[in-house]
């Protein structure tokens, strides 16, 4: 039976049931839905090739409105909708398959008005969106370029769409994430023609395609991608160590790999930063994968430079699974300026692989100078929060010495969980073993300074030796006593108390003012005390 007879009886079905008025409202949208579902997948299908073609430019082709394959999409993806706009989408695709297949099995001349009147009504339609498009254009005139940027973002996005179409139809025929990594990393025919499209575009704009692949939904993923392909809140967590899920990196990776090029690499990577300087507001997964890209392209351009330097490597060990085929060089003082330029708290961990890529180095001391100067800066807080602000030491940069003391302390207290943790583990050993062992991690312990005692120490003897140094000669003298002078205030002295009488010494004597000595040398007279 023809598809357009059997799509006109399921709506003919559904709009009987609705007027029988014996089915409630939940049941006709449900009833209304299938039937359009059905529709939209039955009479797009057959335009469909071997590359999947976005179901809108289809129905753009097909004079189906767009609203009702976004009704599809929120009848098969999202929340229901509400029975008015599946009455409404019913009664459309019931007057669409009137004229487009009906009136022609009725005969020409009723075919042909059906033709007349849908060419009026499109023209009146063209006539009308030519009128609005002129006004709005009049009240909101667009630079020069914008059409022609939007076109060519539109094509890059549906391709973007096509690659993604095809590498979830992998998961979906071979129902295994580690059966589709491998099969992901061994480009297909239809992904190496989306490619040479893509590279095509390339040659056109760089940055429309660079602004297309960071949309949502493309290199920085939806929770409905996460869900479909598996990545839960666990694998999430990687990001905070700046690696990307591993499913997803290898959903990507042979687009990725194939666009490498020094100046397309240069262009993503600055547009990666100008994104994230706007991420103050956004949500959670945006800058994260923003950030984690920025390191895993950086990363994996640091690591093939080291294969290169590597004899002969295979070429299937040099293609699988890595990102690029080798090491591009970049603009490293531009991106450095645009990294410092979008602050975050991944700031001197991004700075850090830029400055250990780049060729030719900056001097030791101006790396150390921008590292020092940007953890400073971003714990002021950036663009972004920390992660690990609120729980995590390890985010925190250590510039002042109450920070050096609480990670110490809160680095004795994790090292005292692990003996505890240790100890529970061996309560079957015997009691002699169990004791011996406390006595030895007790003297270990002993023995082993803590970090915050070893930099004290150093930092300590190095202030020490410039006090010395500067006291030479004078009667003053540098204290071994471990005296915490801040407890103390001044004009009192350790061990002293309250009582004024304890200001007096055991023995004195008294001696009178002309018998007092006189320092001689300013032209004055000052008794000098004993």
């Amino acid at each position: 039976m023809p598809l357009a007879v059997d799509c006109t009886a399921d709506l003919i079905r559904c709009k009987i049931l609705d007027t029988s008025g014996n089915m409630r409202s939940h049941e006709l949208v449900l009833s209304y839905g299938l039937a359009l579902v059905r529709f939209v997948n039955l009479i797009t299908e057959r335009k469909q090739k071997i590359v999947n073609i976005p179901l809108r430019r289809l129905a753009k082709e097909m004079n189906i409105p767009i609203w009702i394959v976004d009704l599809r999409h929120d009848l098969t993806h999202g929340k229901l909708p509400q029975l008015v706009a599946c009455r409404k989408g019913c009664d459309v695709v019931l007057e669409w398959l009137r004229r487009t297949y009906w009136s022609r099995q009725l005969g020409n001349s009723l075919a042909r008005e059906c033709e007349e009147e849908q060419n009026e009504e499109m023209e009146t339609a063209a006539t009308e969106t030519e009128v609005d498009s002129d006004s709005e254009e009049a009240q909101n005139p667009q630079p020069p370029g914008y059409q022609k940027h939007k076109e060519l973002h539109e094509k890059v996005r549906e391709l973007l769409v096509s690659y993604k179409n095809q590498q979830f139809g992998v998961l979906q025929e071979l129902q295994s994430l580690r059966k589709a990594r491998k099969a992901w990393c061994n480009s297909s025919s239809e992904v190496e023609w989306i490619l040479a499209q893509i590279k095509d575009l390339l040659q056109e704009s760089r940055e429309v395609v660079a602004e297309a692949l960071l949309d949502d939904g493309s290199l920085i993923p939806t929770v409905e991608q996460l869900e479909i392909l598996n990545i839960k809140c666990e694998e999430n967590n990687q990001l905070l160590d700046f690696k990307i899920p591993q499913t997803f990196y290898y959903f990507w990776q042979p687009l990725l790999k194939g666009l490498q090029s020094r100046n397309f690499t240069q262009t993503l990577l600055e547009k990666m930063f100008a994104d994230l300087k706007q991420c103050s507001e956004s949500s959670e997964l945006r800058p994260q994968y923003l950030i984690n890209w920025v390191a895993e392209i950086l990363t994996t351009n640091t690591k093939a430079k080291a294969r290169r330097k590597m004899r002969c490597p295979s070429q299937s060990q040099i293609s699988e699974g890595k990102l690029f085929h080798h090491r591009v060089s970049l603009q490293w003082i531009k991106l450095i300026d645009e990294c410092l330029e979008a602050p975050c708290w991944a700031t001197p961990h991004l700075l850090q692989r830029i400055l250990s890529d780049m060729e030719p180095p900056l001097p030791s001391v101006a790396q150390e100078n921008l590292l020092y100067l940007s953890s400073i800066y971003t714990q002021e807080g950036g663009s972004l929060s920390s992660p690990g602000s609120s729980s995590d030491s390890s985010w925190q940069p250590i510039y002042t010495t109450e920070s050096l003391q609480w990670k110490a302390r809160q680095e004795s207290q994790t090292k005292g969980h692990r003996v505890e943790r240790r100890e529970t583990v061996l309560g079957g050993v015997g009691e002699e073993e169990d004791n011996g062992e406390e006595e030895a991690e007790e003297e270990e312990m002993e023995a082993e300074p803590t970090p915050f005692e070893e930099l004290l120490h150093v930092d300590n003897m190095m202030v020490i030796a410039e006090k010395r140094a500067a006291l030479h000669g004078s009667i003053w003298q540098i204290s071994a006593d471990g005296v915490q002078w801040k407890d103390f205030p001044l004009g009192k002295l350790p061990g002293q108390t309250d009582d004024p009488d304890s200001l007096l010494v055991d023995s004195y004597s008294m001696m009178s003012m002309l018998d007092q000595p006189v320092t001689r040398g300013d032209g004055r007279n000052s008794p000098s005390t004993k």
